[in-house]
């Protein structure tokens, strides 16, 4: 009887470590579409969603489209990335190491009376992953 409730025991104590053993999902070279949610800031800036995430050679880059063209840099994993602007967008190709992850960026805004770096971070719908067509 003792052995069976430290075996139940044991098996509980897995079930519950589990989630924090995530495994990173692989996704195969391609273009892809996924739904992405931004937080942090004032909640008045807004990211195109569901926004394309290219894979080539196994490293991902997600195409951050802004609400505005007021966004004149970024800052991810501490490199600076400047941005395309396209019909009023600042557009930004991000790198991503995980889709599992939140990712923390830093942007940098001149829509205020002077330039203003705010932190988001953007957090990726995984289930929602699916090719281009």
């Amino acid at each position: 009887m003792k052995k069976r409730v430290i075996i139940w025991f044991l098996l509980a104590a897995m079930l519950l470590l589990l989630p924090a053993c995530s495994v990173k999902r692989s996704v195969s070279d391609g273009s892809y579409t996924i739904a992405v949610t931004l937080t942090g800031g004032t909640g008045k800036a807004k990211i195109v969603t569901p926004t394309a995430l290219t894979v080539e050679n196994g490293a991902m880059t997600l195409t951050v489209v802004w609400s505005s063209d007021k966004y004149d840099y970024m800052l991810v994993n501490g490199e600076k990335l400047l941005p395309e602007y396209i019909d009023g967008h600042s557009v930004f190709r991000v790198p991503v190491a995980s889709i599992d992850e939140p990712l923390s960026v830093t942007a940098d805004t001149t829509a205020m009376s002077t330039p203003h770096e705010i932190d988001y971070t953007i957090t990726f719908n995984a289930a929602t992953l699916a090719p281009m067509s």
